[in-house]
């Protein structure tokens, strides 16, 4: 209401960036809650203040290998067995990683979807896992933060139980890697470099 002086918004080829004016008051209020952020873990996009900041430039991570049906078939069959504490809440999500085949080799779990990637990618750096022999799947959407963190690593494809958004669509095209989502039961949807999918 009173404090907010101004809105611009500016259409670009990354995004919509919405420019706010507002009173000395919000501000010094916005500037000590971003000040408190530090040390949270997350997404990774809190705090940031420009699409810039958000959609860095990624490696490729072309997949080496097909990405089996069967392989993600057998994975999505595997997970209960990687996540006991949602099936005691009933609220938690999971991130395991996957051999080409489809066995399930490491998972995590946590109340926060990214923080249950975090600790996979952790664990399996600590183990000298190799990040390009297999995939991961999450119980989780498929977010650009989640393309992103697993591109950095060298994850050439994942497998998201929930919907995809279209920015994490155009990313994983953009950098090769193989996005499947909407994986429950036997059924499941390609959508960035499907080409890679083998029905076997």
């Amino acid at each position: 209401g009173a404090e907010c002086y101004d809105i611009e918004i500016e259409h670009g080829s990354a995004g919509i960036t919405a420019h706010v004016r507002i009173g000395n008051a919000a501000f010094m209020q916005l500037k000590e809650r971003r000040r408190n952020m530090t040390g949270r873990t997350g997404c990774g996009l809190c705090g940031t203040e420009s699409l810039e900041q958000v959609l860095r430039r990624l490696p490729r991570v072309d997949t080496p290998r097909p990405l089996l049906a069967s392989g993600i078939r057998r994975a999505l069959a595997g997970l209960r067995a990687f996540q006991p504490l949602n099936q005691a809440t009933g609220g938690m999500h999971a991130a395991a990683w996957c051999t080409p085949n489809g066995e399930l080799r490491a998972g995590f779990e946590d109340i926060g979807r990214h923080n249950a990637f975090d600790k996979l990618i952790g664990a399996m750096a600590k183990s000298r896992l190799d990040f390009q022999n297999g995939f991961v799947v999450t119980t989780s959407r498929a977010s650009v933060e989640l393309i992103q963190k697993a591109a950095t690593v060298g994850i050439p494809a994942m497998v998201a139980i929930s919907a995809p958004t279209a920015l994490a669509v155009r990313t994983a095209k953009g950098c090769g890697m193989t996005l499947v989502a909407f994986a429950r039961g036997d059924d499941f949807v390609g959508y960035a470099n499907s080409d890679n999918i083998r029905l076997d």
